[in-house]
């Protein structure tokens, strides 16, 4: 893929390009801020972006922000989120659309699990860091319908979140296809969720669904 990385640390920056190189990938862009970033994107129209949440020049939410203007100029293009920190606020705003990815930067060194996900969310599905998953299903108001899925079915609800297609949370969970199928049958029905028969888009809509109750 080509790839243009968005990070004011110039330390993990260059790391990052580096692991990205090593694994075959074209590295076709670096910013130091949320202004170049744009600038850039838009000027070699890469295949994937890898954005800081934190960046330059107000250091808040600058580069969640350069994400959600780089979406709207350019739905196509694929983007992974790094965080320092669990920042729920953008990561479904920007997970419903697709091709997006929510990561904390200690995931990047966890080499093989942070390329797949690359892969996951260039192919036009999610990723979402498990702590954000694990945020976005902690306790939940009495009246939640997330309180009528069974143990099990909240832990198939939180690996699709991630991104997960049937075949990985089977493996994870060490079950059948067959069962996930059920378990996923059963989350969107108690859910009230439309079946869509598109995996990806399953996910998207149990993640809209979540961020609509979070703010509600």
């Amino acid at each position: 893929m080509r790839i243009v990385i968005g990070e004011d640390s110039a330390l993990f920056r260059e790391g990052l390009a580096r692991l990205l190189e090593d694994a075959g990938h074209e590295v076709v862009g670096r910013a130091a801020d949320a202004t170049t970033l744009v600038e850039t994107v838009e000027r070699e129209r890469p295949d994937l972006a890898i954005i800081d949440v934190r960046m330059p020049p107000d250091g808040t939410d600058d580069g969640a922000r350069a994400a959600k203007d780089l979406r709207a100029r350019l739905p196509e293009l694929a983007i992974v989120l790094l965080s320092q920190h669990v920042e729920t606020r953008h990561s479904v705003e920007l997970v419903s659309g697709g091709r997006v990815g929510y990561l904390l930067k200690d995931r990047v060194f966890d080499v093989d699990d942070f390329m797949d996900a690359l892969r996951r969310v260039a192919a036009g599905g999610s990723a979402l860091d498990p702590e954000v998953v694990a945020t976005l299903l902690g306790p939940r108001r009495q009246d939640d319908p997330l309180t009528q899925l069974t143990p099990r079915e909240r832990e198939v609800l939180a690996l699709m979140a991630e991104g997960r297609n049937n075949v990985g949370i089977a493996r994870r969970l060490v079950l059948t296809d067959r069962t996930v199928e059920t378990h996923i049958a059963n989350i969107m029905a108690k859910l009230g969720l439309h079946e869509t028969g598109e995996e990806h888009r399953r996910v998207l809509a149990v993640l809209t669904w979540l961020g609509v109750r979070q703010r509600g």
